[in-house]
């Protein structure tokens, strides 16, 4: 016997374990709330076609989503200022008015952690928000300032062990 309250689960949720839809989709950069966003987002792609970086993509239901995959976001507006239906909205384009995404370090995976030299998402980050904390042993610890953090990913996209990842800042994000 099944709820007809409980919200359905799609295919796509089981397949990427999110069973319980915890887990919101990384829009653009300004996009408005979530259930704000899939009300108002005509999937018209004129985003995706505008981002200089080409790190956004047609996502789940054909909406706009981004991947740090293969660089970052440059905060350059250009998805901001093609967006007809303002789903893509600021009243100018700052990063720190972008998204609350911000990047987390899985230290088990990390090279640098582990011993071995690597500051690829140090050198990455234009905002002097990782740092390495010596240790001794020749380790040294990334620490993530999250204060000057805007989530643009351009540490996602250089790790070679996928030790970075780019989340929502908020708790239950």
């Amino acid at each position: 016997m099944t709820d007809a309250s409980a919200e359905v689960i799609s295919r796509r949720q089981i397949l990427r374990g999110d069973i319980r839809g915890a887990r919101t989709p990384k829009r653009p950069p300004w996009a408005v709330t979530e259930t704000t966003f899939v009300q108002i987002c005509t999937r018209c792609d004129a985003c995706i076609q505008a981002c200089e970086e080409d790190i956004l993509y047609r996502g789940s239901g054909g909406f706009p989503e981004i991947s740090f995959n293969s660089a970052g976001c440059s905060f350059c507006g250009d998805c901001l200022s093609s967006c007809q239906p303002q789903a893509l909205s600021a009243s100018h384009p700052a990063p720190s008015l972008a998204w609350d995404l911000k990047a987390r370090i899985n230290n088990s995976s990390c090279l640098s952690v582990n011993g071995i030299v690597c500051r690829a998402c140090g050198d990455a980050c234009d905002t002097d928000a990782i740092r390495f904390q010596l240790q001794t042993g020749g380790r040294a610890n990334p620490e993530i300032d999250l204060d000057r953090c805007n989530g643009c990913g351009e540490c996602f996209s250089v790790c070679p062990n996928h030790a970075v990842d780019i989340n929502s800042d908020r708790p239950d994000g």
